[in-house]
């Protein structure tokens, strides 16, 4: 992929390179702008983009343990590592099914604010400064927002408690990557 600006006026162009046997698996319908042999048109008529699958379940195996990690590094005061983290609880958990409530494609909290601008509000309370206070409050409104809207929308498969994999770890163990 190759990202660049060009202009004037100033335009934001990703382009990106596929082959052509790669171009039938894709989540949205690009806008070509050049095909040599109409290779790629002919895919788009034939294959419509699929949204991805989006497994509730798979959320509710790791959540608890993600925050117990998130706890962790907060406990050591690894106060950047523990606002990362909170990120990633936001990207993974919190907003792909708010995005999935209002019947949008699941990706995290990329244009939340447009496709569902009510949902952004609950989850401000999941944002923390540098402070370690601050930290704990947000990793608690990150749980409490998670049990509010798995419990109220249905979104929980099964509370197993036993998760499979954890972004604490800098190393990945064999059981979970067979897991996985």
């Amino acid at each position: 992929m190759i990202i660049t600006l060009v202009g004037p006026p100033l335009l934001h162009v990703d382009f990106k390179f596929v082959w052509a046997s790669d171009f039938s698996e894709r989540t949205e319908a690009p806008e070509i702008l050049w095909d040599r042999d109409g290779l790629l048109s002919d895919v788009l008529v034939q294959q419509p983009p699929v949204t991805p699958v989006f497994d509730l379940q798979w959320i509710e195996d790791r959540f608890w343990i993600w925050v117990h990690c998130g706890a962790t590094k907060l406990g050591r005061g690894e106060l950047l590592e523990t606002i990362s983290f909170l990120t990633y609880l936001r990207e993974t958990v919190l907003g792909p099914p708010a995005a999935r409530r209002v019947g949008a494609i699941p990706r995290g909290v990329r244009h939340l604010e447009a496709i569902a601008p009510e949902e952004p509000r609950n989850i401000l309370a999941t944002l923390s400064g540098y402070d370690p206070h601050e930290a704990g409050r947000a990793l608690l409104a990150t749980v409490d927002l998670y049990r509010r809207w798995s419990d109220a929308g249905g979104a929980v498969v099964e509370r197993r408690h036993t998760p499979r994999s954890s972004p604490c770890s800098t190393s990945t163990t064999s059981s979970t990557k067979a897991a996985d």
